[in-house]
């Protein structure tokens, strides 16, 4: 595990209407989200990896389709910096999962199907306005990046 990252299993309740699943409650997350998107990803395709300076992302990964998720810890302060990870999250594991601020952290479509994520952020992409600089660190367009996805 990597410090302070949380993955969550999420529940799913399924009767003959279909299935409901809880993505977020308050009283179950110390967390709070500023706002929220969903993306659709194309099998094959990789989002990431990159980092934020100061956003969490809170992403769900419920289906259709599934991901590999990789966690980089690249905090200096952290007991577990230099820790990496990777789960697979989607239809068959529906997950919820924070990433803090320092962790680096990307995705791939690893299904045959295009897959959905949601991401609920603490922070407004591009600030108030969408008037600030975008918080990433772009991992992906670096050549000489040590974090990868296959």
């Amino acid at each position: 595990m990597i410090k302070d990252v949380i993955i969550k299993k999420l529940n799913r309740y399924s009767d003959e209407r279909g299935w409901l699943t809880e993505i977020f409650r308050r009283d179950e997350l110390n967390f709070s989200p500023a706002m929220s998107y969903v993306s659709l990803t194309k099998p094959g395709v990789v989002r990431g990896p990159h980092e934020h300076v100061a956003q969490s992302d809170c992403f769900v990964f419920l289906g259709p389709g599934s991901f590999r998720l990789y966690l980089w810890d690249r905090r200096a302060a952290s007991s577990t910096n230099g820790e990496a990870i990777e789960i697979e999250v989607g239809e068959g594991n529906p997950t919820l999962v924070i990433v803090p601020p320092g962790v680096v952290h990307g995705y791939k479509c690893i299904s045959n199907e295009p897959a959905l994520s949601i991401n609920l952020p603490d922070k407004l992409y591009k600030g108030e306005g969408k008037k600030e600089e975008v918080d990433e660190i772009r991992w992906e367009i670096d050549p000489g990046s040590p974090y990868k996805i296959d």
